[in-house]
């Protein structure tokens, strides 16, 4: 038996193995926000995908860093990252379209339902279109305002015409 030769090869296979290890740990450290993807009927999906097209490059001021999985149907900017989702299901909490309500704003012609979480995070979701949007911020973004809903008012009236889902 060759015990040189066999120790090479126990080495080998020990660097490989930490490699592999290490490789492992680093992809599952990803940084990047991670959403769940919505699974719209055709017609939402591709009203949806038209909006991740005319999505901005920056929303308050921050770049775009998708989140994962990558979908057309998600789109993220900054870290905590602002997420929109498009074809998500219409809120149960949503009673009227216009949101007349204490529950509602109208920010550039889109009218969004606003829920305020426990965490401090706030989800708007749009209603009067044919698809809806979900954007959410997180609670330190919270503070920013409409900022948000401002920069993706106009690809949502471009992209989703109004309507009732």
């Amino acid at each position: 038996m060759n015990i040189p030769r066999l120790r090479r090869h126990c080495l080998a296979g020990t660097s490989a193995l930490l490699l592999s290890i290490t490789t492992a740990a680093c992809s599952a450290t990803d940084d990047r926000a991670s959403v769940v993807v919505p699974s719209p009927e055709a017609k939402a999906a591709g009203l949806c995908r038209d909006l991740h097209a005319q999505l901005p490059r920056k929303v308050d001021g921050l770049e775009r860093s998708d989140p994962g999985p990558k979908s057309e149907l998600t789109a993220g900017w900054g870290d905590p990252a602002i997420i929109l989702r498009c074809g998500v299901e219409r809120p149960p909490e949503m009673i009227d379209p216009e949101y007349a309500g204490t529950n509602g704003v109208r920010v550039n012609g889109v009218a969004w339902l606003l829920q305020k979480h426990d965490d401090g995070s706030y989800t708007f979701t749009t209603g009067a279109r044919l698809a809806y949007v979900e954007v959410t911020l997180p609670e330190e973004r919270a503070g920013d305002g409409l900022g948000p809903l401002t920069d993706v008012a106009a690809p949502i009236k471009k992209a989703i015409p109004e309507g009732i889902a």
